[in-house]
C-alpha cells in the first residue's frame, strides 16, 4: 500500500545519497581544488608532525608513514650530526617535506641564525628550493608561551631573507594580523601550552584568526586527541600541527593514522557547511504526508 510505496522511495533516496557520496569522496580525493598552500608549495595533507619525543627513531618513522603527513617539522639546533644521518635515513625526503622549526631560541637574532641552519639543512636533504621555516621565539621557561615582540622582530627579518615563514604565536588575533601584514605565508596559533593535552582552549579567538585571515591558519600546540584536530578543522582552520599527541601516546603509530583520519573528517565536515545552530527542537521526521 501506501506505506510500502513510502518505504521503497526512501530506500531509493538512501542509496542515490551513498552513491552520491562516494563519487564526491572520490572527486575529493582527487581535486585540485583544496590543497594546502605554503611557500608556493601544494599539499594534500593537512597534518603536520613533528619528530621530537617519540620512544625510538623506528617509531617515529613509521608514524610519519601512518599520519600521511607530507610536512615534517625537525627542531633545527638540537640535531647532533649523528641524529641528522638517522633523520636521512629514516625518512624518504622526497615524498616528505622538511619544515625546520627554531625551538630553543630566546631572541629575534638567535631564531634568524637557526632558520638560516635550517635552510642549508633542507638543502641537504635534496631540498634546494625549500624555504619553508616554523618560527619559534620563547622566553617564558614554564609555560613556553611564544615572545610577541621577538617573534614579529624575527618575521620580518626573515620574510626580508625570502623565507616562507610559519610563526608559533599566541591565539591573539591582532598578533595574527600583524605577522601576516609582515609577510607571513602562514601563522600558527597555539591551541594551548606545548605538550599540555589541553586541546583548544581558545575557541572564540581561534574563530576570528580564521575569519580575518587571508593566509592559512595552523593549530599547533597542546592537541591531545583526534578529536580536537578534527574541531580545530571544523572551526576553519587549515591544518594542525601534532608532536606530543603522538609521539607520547602509548601507540604512537596507531594514533598518528588516528589523526590522519580526523583531519580529513573535520576538512570534510567545514566543507560540507554544517547545518545550522536553533535554540528550539525541530522535528527530524516530516510531520506532513503521515497515514491519517
Amino acid at each position: 500500500g501506501r506505506a510500502r510505496t513510502q518505504h521503497h522511495d526512501f530506500l531509493t533516496a538512501l542509496r542515490s545519497v551513498r552513491v552520491e557520496e562516494e563519487r564526491r569522496d572520490v572527486r575529493q580525493e582527487t581535486s585540485s581544488s583544496d590543497w594546502l598552500e605554503l611557500g608556493g608549495m601544494r599539499f594534500g595533507s593537512r597534518l603536520m608532525l613533528g619528530t621530537g619525543k617519540y620512544a625510538s627513531v623506528q617509531d617515529m618513522a613509521n608514524s610519519v608513514r601512518a599520519s600521511g603527513a607530507e610536512i615534517v617539522t625537525v627542531a633545527v639546533r638540537r640535531i647532533e650530526s649523528s641524529s641528522k644521518t638517522m633523520l636521512k635515513d629514516s625518512i624518504d625526503w622526497n615524498e616528505v617535506t622538511l619544515l625546520p622549526n627554531t625551538a630553543g631560541c630566546t631572541t629575534a637574532e638567535d631564531a634568524v641564525r637557526v632558520a638560516r641552519l635550517g635552510r642549508e639543512l633542507a638543502a641537504r636533504l635534496g631540498q634546494g628550493d625549500n624555504n619553508l621555516v616554523k618560527l619559534e621565539v620563547i622566553t617564558d621557561s614554564t609555560y613556553l608561551l611564544p615572545d610577541p615582540i621577538g617573534t614579529l622582530a624575527a618575521a620580518k627579518q626573515l620574510v626580508d631573507e625570502g623565507f616562507a615563514v610559519l610563526p608559533y604565536c599566541s591565539p591573539d588575533p591582532l598578533l595574527c594580523r600583524h605577522l601576516e601584514d609582515v609577510g607571513c605565508a602562514a601563522v600558527m596559533p597555539l591551541g594551548s601550552p606545548i605538550g599540555s593535552g589541553r586541546g583548544i582552549d581558545a575557541v572564540a579567538c581561534l574563530k576570528i584568526i580564521v575569519e580575518q585571515s587571508a593566509v592559512p591558519v595552523v593549530v599547533d600546540a597542546g592537541l591531545r586527541t583526534p578529536s580536537e584536530a578534527a574541531l580545530a578543522l571544523e572551526l576553519g582552520a587549515d591544518a594542525v600541527l601534532a608532536n606530543s599527541a603522538v609521539a607520547r601516546a602509548r601507540d604512537a603509530v596507531a594514533m598518528a593514522r588516528a589523526f590522519k583520519l580526523a583531519v580529513q573528517a573535520g576538512r570534510l565536515a567545514y566543507n560540507a557547511r554544517p547545518m545550522p545552530i536553533s535554540q528550539h527542537a525541530v522535528a527530524s521526521s516530516p510531520l506532513t504526508g503521515l497515514p491519517a
